[in-house]
């Protein structure tokens, strides 16, 4: 007896079929794309002060030198754009470590790689004078990466080498480390504390095409790195015992996703500074839509975490006008309990 196509077809193991769940993952991509689209107008509409829809176009389009609301749409469309790069980047980034160490906890600011990255940045402020986003960049890439090495290093010592429990030990050591170091070069020279509080906040208000110029190659080559590594991570998550017995190269597969997710975190806190949450958050939020695969994964964790970024600049702006609350509030005052309600619903465990 011969079977009929629909009972020849593979299913998954949700009991979806492939080509179902990959016109649904297209579809809900899409949806994601379209909300960020919504969000962007949102992003112009809402400030200080609520422009109307002719105000946005002639903003757009050539801005009126002589209108207030042109002009102030004109200074809100680099602070829109960097919401959304730096909330993609960072969503990223937190999946790939998260990824690399099958940690759920993983993300830029548990491992030291955002404390890192501020270390150096009020390193080169006291002792330097930099005061760029292209000169933020090469000490926060500095940074990030050696507290990176470091946290991996650590937690490799002993029986077992890095195990997500003696990662997340050893950043959360490194981290505080690291927060003590910032406060006691802060302590000693109080006159670089007003350059760098600002900065160490997190947020995109002021921002500028030609401030994220500078950082613009360090993404690219961190994104190319990120798509590299995903046939890697995929055969990570199944354990390094198993991945070797597969022919993957456990090291070398970390050393690509950490390299992207290094360069990710960095070139964000960089222009932006240390912003919380995003990373640690959506990477959770995305697995819920996608599963453990990081082909559809990380899409959407950019995605994702460009739209919260993007949310919580709009929420900061509009409660607290005619100022603005900085994102990098924002993001944890939306993440933690988003975050605290993600891990009682799902039971967040080893990845």
């Amino acid at each position: 007896m011969t079977l009929s196509t629909a009972e020849r077809t593979p299913v998954g193991p949700s009991g979806v079929r492939p080509a179902s769940r990959r016109r649904r993952l297209v579809a809900g991509l899409v949806l994601g794309l379209l909300v960020l689209v919504a969000g962007s107008a949102l992003s112009l509409i809402f400030g200080s002060r609520v422009v109307s829809w002719d105000e946005i176009i002639g903003g757009i389009t050539a801005p009126d030198p002589a209108s207030f609301a042109e002009q102030a749409v004109a200074t809100r469309i680099p602070r829109t754009v960097l919401a959304l790069v730096v909330g993609a980047a960072l969503g990223i980034s937190g999946a790939l470590m998260q990824g690399i160490t099958r940690n759920p906890l993983a993300d830029p600011g548990l491992l030291g790689v955002n404390l890192g990255a501020a270390l150096a940045v009020v390193l080169g402020i006291t002792l330097f004078s930099i005061s760029t986003s292209g000169q933020y960049v090469w000490f926060a890439l500095a940074g990030a990466t050696a507290a990176a090495l470091i946290v991996y290093a650590v937690g490799s010592i002993g029986r077992g080498g890095a195990t997500p429990l003696r990662l997340a030990i050893a950043g959360a050591a490194t981290s505080a480390a690291l927060s003590s170091l910032v406060s006691a070069v802060l302590l000693l020279r109080t006159d670089v504390f007003d350059t760098f509080r600002f900065w160490q906040v997190g947020g995109v208000g002021g921002a500028s095409f030609a401030q994220m110029t500078p950082v613009v190659p360090f993404l690219v080559v961190g994104l190319i790195l990120a798509v590299i590594a995903i046939p890697g991570l995929d055969v990570l998550a199944l354990g390094d015992e198993v991945a070797r017995g597969l022919g993957g190269s456990v090291g070398r597969s970390r050393l690509i996703a950490g390299a992207a997710a290094v360069l990710l975190a960095a070139a964000s806190t960089a222009i932006a500074g240390p912003i919380a949450f995003v990373g640690l958050v959506v990477p959770h939020a995305a697995r819920l839509f996608t599963g453990p695969g990081h082909r559809w994964l990380l899409p959407y964790s950019a995605v994702f975490g460009s739209a919260l970024l993007l949310v919580a600049d709009v929420i900061g702006r509009v409660i607290s006008r005619p100022a603005d609350i900085p994102v990098g509030i924002m993001s944890a005052i939306i993440g933690a309990p988003f975050f605290i309600w993600l891990i009682r619903r799902s039971k967040v465990r080893e990845l």
